[in-house]
């Protein structure tokens, strides 16, 4: 069973529905046993790094997520759920994150003249090995939606790459902890081939 952690955050539903289509078991939940319990947990999101960081902290979901992580379970932050597993983000200064990884989440550069959100489809560089990327050819296409990107501290942890004016850590992958920038649930084959890849680890 996979468990979706549910702090309002936007793309629940969605997420949900994919990983029916794929004929997985999954639950919308903030119930810490159900979450502990699961096979698998996903830390969905859309929004705000600082307000998302509100919520995680008024539904008592922070130190859940930390002892999932630290359980050794497979663990997957999609899109805000990405950034909120680092430190601090450029949106929100002053606020903590998860601290579960090590990385910057800074603002996409506006001197590009590149639209700020960043939004639509873009290719990923995806590094050979990847067990989230079993498959999946280089240069696929999925879908992105942000303003803010993570450069990770460790070249080694990032699994896949994109370019928008800048160099973008698109997904990650270290032990049991995986996290994509993009949204697989609205990327199509390839999504839901990433969703499959995770829900079979």
């Amino acid at each position: 069973m996979i468990a979706i952690i549910d702090y309002d955050a936007g793309n629940l539903k969605s997420v949900e529905k994919a990983l029916h289509y794929l004929g997985e078991e999954a639950v919308i939940t903030r119930s810490r046993e159900e979450i502990l319990a699961a096979d698998k947990v996903i830390l969905p999101g859309v929004g705000a790094f600082g307000e998302a960081m509100e919520k995680l902290e008024n539904y008592h979901l922070v130190d859940v997520i930390k002892e999932t992580a630290a359980s050794g379970k497979p663990f997957l932050g999609i899109c805000l759920g990405l950034q909120l597993m680092f430190d601090e983000s450029d949106e929100a200064p002053g606020v903590a994150g998860l601290g579960i990884l090590k990385g910057k989440i800074l603002r996409i550069p506006d001197s590009f003249g590149l639209k700020i959100p960043h939004m639509g489809w873009n290719s990923l560089t995806i590094k050979k090995d990847r067990k989230l990327f079993a498959s999946i050819p280089d240069q696929s296409y999925v879908y992105f939606v942000h303003s803010y990107y993570l450069k990770a501290d460790k070249e080694e942890e990032a699994a896949a790459s994109t370019e928008y004016g800048v160099t973008i850590h698109a997904a990650v992958e270290k032990d049991n902890i995986f996290a994509c920038q993009f949204h697989p649930e609205k990327s199509g084959e390839v999504g839901l081939k990433i969703l499959k890849n995770f829900a079979g680890l």
